[in-house]
């Protein structure tokens, strides 16, 4: 199976032959990445539809901020904050997410024009928030999340991260499915800087194929988070570059989560990511083309194709002989 027909389709959005990206914007005053730039409506719907042209296929709406330590807005600020920028947004036909642990923000999120709803906390936060989206048939992304990031609850703790997170979002999609969520209709997502230290998100990162291994399509959210600072910081104790200065890191993981098999990733900045999924799509399908299929000749023995736009070595196992070649195997005198 090649990556490409093992990302999967979501019922209910498009379908993409590639890696969908999926471009960010907060409609909050505190977001970690951009500090309230998009903090007015008609700024918020602006910045939409520019990322739409940009590259992004589908946006994604968020008026709470999830950063560690950050207070939780009340719900009649984040309907005052999210609404309008969903409403606008789908009026133009953009493919709208919402991010939000709240079932009524997603109920009315859906209302006004939403087609996936984002919850970090994959229906943990709000009990109703299942049922919401059970009834209203809506596509449901379903982070690992381990609690609220606030005091200090961050829980990072782990013995084995990649098998832990995976039966944990395994568990947690086994309650989703049995709330009424239609399983072709589930995005799982390992969260990435959630409960996690940089060495957790990266070990995360190198193995993938584990959580692609659960059934479901991935989306992949690092864009601009403290895991890629570190990365990019100058040593051990150097200060990591700010949020804003990550991009080029972020399409760097893009590319690889794309090429991975990915469904969707999630970033801020959109041009430099929709070039790195298009150039993994690129890659995987001149693999897919020069896949060597193996047959078997009319007297058993293996023949392997030729790799388009190569060229046969004379005298090379599984090629053709040149006539008169003097080699050891035509020529007696250079047997040994």
């Amino acid at each position: 199976m090649s990556k490409q027909s093992g990302r999967g389709r979501v019922a209910g959005l498009p379908a993409w032959d590639r890696c969908a990206v999926m471009g960010v914007v907060n409609v909050t005053p505190d977001s970690f990445s951009d500090g309230g730039r998009w903090f007015d409506t008609t700024a918020a719907v602006k910045h939409g539809l520019a990322l739409v042209a940009e590259g992004a296929d589908l946006v994604d709406v968020g008026g709470e901020s999830t950063r560690p330590g950050a207070t939780r807005v009340d719900e009649a600020e984040e309907l005052k904050r999210v609404i309008p920028v969903v409403r606008g947004l789908a009026s133009e036909g953009v493919t709208v997410s919402v991010d939000t642990m709240r079932a009524s923000v997603a109920a009315q999120s859906l209302a006004a024009g939403a087609a996936l709803v984002n919850d970090v906390s994959g229906g943990l936060a709000d009990p109703a928030m299942i049922p919401v989206v059970a009834d209203a048939g809506a596509p449901f992304v379903v982070m690992h999340w381990r609690g609220f990031l606030e005091g200090g609850n961050v829980k990072g703790v782990y013995d084995d991260v990649v098998t832990e997170v995976v039966e944990e979002l395994r568990a947690r999609v086994e309650a989703v499915l049995a709330g009424g969520v239609s399983p072709d209709r589930i995005v799982v997502d390992p969260g990435l800087g959630f409960s996690k230290d940089a060495e957790h998100d990266l070990v995360l990162l190198a193995h993938l194929d584990r959580l692609l291994a659960l059934g479901h399509p991935l989306l992949v959210a690092a864009s601009r988070k403290r895991f890629l600072g570190r990365v990019l910081a100058a040593g051990p104790e150097a200060a990591p570059p700010p949020a804003r200065e990550r991009d080029a890191a972020t399409a760097a993981v893009s590319a690889l989560a794309a090429y991975a098999g990915a469904w969707a990733v999630r970033v801020h900045e959109v041009h430099a990511t929709a070039d790195a999924v298009r150039v993994a799509r690129a890659v995987e399908g001149a693999r897919e083309a020069t896949r060597t299929p193996v047959s078997t000749d009319a007297s058993g023995a293996q023949a392997t194709a030729r790799t388009p736009g190569t060229t046969r070595t004379p005298g090379a196992p599984g090629t053709a002989r040149t006539p008169g070649a003097n080699t050891a195997e035509s020529s007696p005198e250079g047997a040994s």
